[in-house]
This record gives C-alpha cells, structure tokens and sequence, in this order.
C-alpha cells in the first residue's frame, strides 16, 4: 500500500516477485540494501503489506532457520520500514520516505 498526503493508506496491487532484491535508497539517493521480504496479514480476499526488511536480514529470513544458524542472530544486518517508510510509485526504484536512522535496526 501506498499513503496518501493525510497519511491515510491506499489500496494498491505490488508484485512482490518484482519488488524483492530491489535496491532501495535513502530520500538523498544512497544505497541502503535491497528487499528480502515483507510481513504482511491477510485481511479478507487481499494481503496488506505491513514491514519490508532490507538487507541481507531480509534474505537471510527468506531461507529459514538454517541460513540463520550459518549467518549468526547478530543485530545489524538490516532494517524494519514500516509500509508508509517505503515510496513504491516507482516499483523498479524503491525510496525511502524517511531518513534510514529512524528504521528499526535489525
């Protein structure tokens, strides 16, 4: 989903196989990591996207548990953007909305 100007979410239709392994960038145009996954709730006939994880812990959550074990639990191989922290008009450039220090580390 994308936000309106209020900040009201609207009801849009993502690929996600286009979106994950994206490069996002910051709003000054720096490369922050790319999308490894999304966290989303199933909310009638549709899923609605809540958390995009970036970086490598993104890939990392995609394969499992095992890729966790090789990769180590450390914090810092990623963030947590909320659906509003994350501009999709441009689904092949993924921006963010917000400067990267207000992401969740993870």
């Amino acid at each position: 989903m994308a936000g309106t100007p209020s900040g009201q979410p609207v009801r849009r239709t993502l690929r996600l196989d286009a979106l994950i392994g994206r490069e996002v960038r910051t709003p000054e145009g720096r490369r922050l990591g790319r999308l490894g996954e999304c966290h989303a709730r199933h909310d009638g006939e549709h899923w609605i996207v809540e958390e995009w994880v970036i970086g490598p812990a993104g890939l990392i959550e995609r394969l499992g548990v095992h890729a966790r074990r090789l990769a180590g639990d450390s914090p810092g191989r990623g963030y947590l953007a909320r659906w509003d922290q994350l501009d999709l008009r441009d689904e092949a450039r993924p921006r963010l909305t917000c400067p990267d220090t207000e992401l969740q580390r993870i």
